[in-house]
């Protein structure tokens, strides 16, 4: 534990808690859940300073803001979710594990605001979480899926599942690949300590699912991208 442990537990806690009762508030002035939307990217960006962390994004030109899109990134720190979320110029959703649905006040209001809960595995609920993750993409609503399924402890990247990728198919919507780099030394898996640091998000161009004939066609383009922009940026 250090420093910015402490600033977790007894400011980001606190404000997150009651930036939550807000947001429930917000939710029922607008159930499209666009004000969520907006206190949760303060929230990113808050984190980010609170923690010393610097964020350098590449590729901010590769996407229009008005329009809507599947992100896809891979996952490597806690810290990942808020830097997206703070960064991206998108009224982002996200895919989220079952359990955090199940927070109270947390998980009721993650579900005002539209985003999908998913349980893992390839169970009718999962598939069900698969089905409404694309219709929100069908309503013009962008969503943002971790396609590795799990945060990786060395920051190296982990296989892609296909479950993001029917998303994208279903939905209809361009896939934006987004590449995170150095997250696993801000907040290391299975450790409660939180480091300063440097984080690069790099932002890739849409990848249109018509322009694929399977989904592992898809997975594969996406993939392809990621792995070139960790490859060539990680050293930098």
């Amino acid at each position: 534990m250090n420093l910015r442990t402490l600033l977790f537990l007894f400011i980001l806690i606190p404000a997150t808690f009651f930036g939550i009762l807000f947001t429930l508030l917000l939710n029922l002035l607008d159930p499209l859940g666009n004000g969520f939307h907006r206190v949760a990217a303060w929230w990113g960006r808050f984190s980010a300073r609170l923690f010393g962390i610097s964020i350098e994004v590449i590729g901010q030109e590769n996407y229009n803001p008005a329009e809507h899109y599947l992100v896809i990134s891979n996952h490597a720190g806690m810290a990942d979710i808020p830097l997206l979320l703070g960064t991206m110029k998108l009224d982002l959703r996200f895919m989220a594990k079952e359990e955090l649905g199940k927070i109270p006040l947390f998980g009721r209001a993650l579900r005002q605001a539209g985003y999908v809960m998913i349980k893992r595995g390839q169970n009718r609920d999962a598939l069900n979480s698969i089905e409404t993750a694309a219709e929100l993409l069908k309503s013009g609503l962008s969503i943002h899926i971790f396609p590795e399924g799990t945060r990786s402890a060395t920051g190296e990247l982990l296989p892609f599942k296909r479950g993001a990728f029917r998303v994208a198919q279903k939905g209809g919507a361009p896939v934006l690949p987004v590449t995170i780099i150095g997250s696993h030394l801000i907040t290391p898996k299975k450790s409660l300590k939180i480091n300063k640091g440097k984080i690069m998000v790099i932002i890739d161009k849409p990848i249109l699912p018509s322009s694929c004939s399977t989904i592992e066609e898809l997975m594969a383009a996406c993939s392809e991208v990621i792995t070139a922009n960790f490859n060539h940026y990680r050293n930098n």
